[in-house]
């Protein structure tokens, strides 16, 4: 064997054994990676394709909030499978709902200077259909079980609702045409059966019955009240006191909601709740501690709410019915949907 050909079978192991060096070194890394990212937060993160299109099985959609380079985005899983691997969609959202094909996000765009909002309606792939420049920080999101309308709520002013120095923007939208009432204190009220006008009225946490009809939370003088919305005639009627954030039952019949109780710290006033809107009638759910999110119906006996949680919110379930005790369905993660 001459100089040369032993001096190229050198340099080609050489070579073999700085490639297997440096798969061995990439696949430690990405397994490191994976490990990091199920310490970080829960489940296995894995891309692919989120549709919100019937796919034969009922899934559960939320915002990934485990640490990593998915974070914010857009998530699905198996409803029966919540804590199994979440495949991410590349969409990132602050706060989401979708219903019937229809999506709205709530996006953040970061600036040299400062952040900016909108809200972006999304088709049944996730594409952008159309997006609004929103005022301030998002809180709530809805979408109309028909899928044609859409309602979100942003702080003007603040950044909570335990306190009285916040203002919210409450806004509804018709996904097919792109028209929008940007703001619902522009539309006429009935409180107590008379009409009611004063300057220090703020709307906020739109859920909808169809798209005829939706209720929300009117905030004035110090009290919530649980009002009714007509979007053709633009008016908001009172129905009942004490309600924030509500959210309707599949049947229409119940809306669950947080609410005040006395005693209860000021930064953490509120308790879950439930309303027969036939007779009125309040239910405290099993749920003791503080609840600041709205719920969401995950069937007609079982709610879904977000509680503080390691990487920001876990997701929890408790009946509606005042039995039973709560159970935490789903690490790092907020902003439920329900579909199929």
């Amino acid at each position: 064997m001459t100089r040369t050909s032993r001096l190229m079978i050198l340099l080609v192991a050489v070579l073999l054994l700085g490639a297997a060096g440096t798969g061995a070194v990439l696949h430690a890394a990405n397994r490191s990676g994976e490990r990091n990212q199920e310490q970080a937060g829960g489940a296995p993160v894995r891309t692919g394709t989120v549709s919100l299109r019937p796919d034969g099985g009922r899934r559960l959609l939320v915002r990934n909030l485990a640490w990593g380079p998915h974070r914010d985005e857009i998530a699905s899983v198996p409803a029966g499978r919540p804590d199994g691997p979440r495949t991410v969609s590349g969409v990132k959202c602050l706060r989401f709902h979708a219903a019937a094909g229809t999506g709205i996000c709530l996006q953040a765009r970061h600036g040299a200077l400062e952040d900016t909002y909108r809200a972006v309606v999304l088709d049944a792939d996730l594409r952008e259909v159309r997006h609004y420049p929103v005022a301030g920080i998002p809180t709530r999101a809805r979408v109309s079980p028909s899928g044609h309308l859409v309602a979100w709520t942003v702080f003007v002013s603040g950044d909570s609702y335990a306190g009285t120095a916040f203002s919210t923007r409450t806004s509804l939208a018709d996904a097919r045409t792109g028209a929008i009432d940007d703001n619902l204190e522009t539309f006429s009220v009935v409180k107590d059966g008379r009409p009611y006008h004063a300057s220090d009225i703020n709307i906020w946490g739109v859920t909808f019955a169809d798209d005829s009809r939706f209720y929300a939370t009117l905030a004035t003088a110090g009290q919530t009240y649980l009002v009714q919305g007509d979007p053709a005639a633009r008016t908001l009627t009172t129905l009942h006191r004490n309600v924030e954030c509500p959210s309707l039952s599949p049947d229409g019949s119940r809306i669950a909601y947080k609410k005040r109780v006395p005693g209860a710290p000021a930064d953490a006033p509120w308790r879950l709740y439930v309303l027969d809107l036939h007779d009125m009638t309040e239910t405290a759910t099993a749920e003791r501690r503080d609840v600041d999110d709205q719920a969401l119906w995950a069937d007609g006996s079982t709610l879904v709410y977000a509680l503080p949680g390691d990487y920001g919110s876990d997701l929890w379930t408790v009946p509606a019915n005042g039995t039973g005790a709560p159970r935490r369905l789903m690490r790092s993660a907020v902003a439920p949907a329900y579909l199929g």
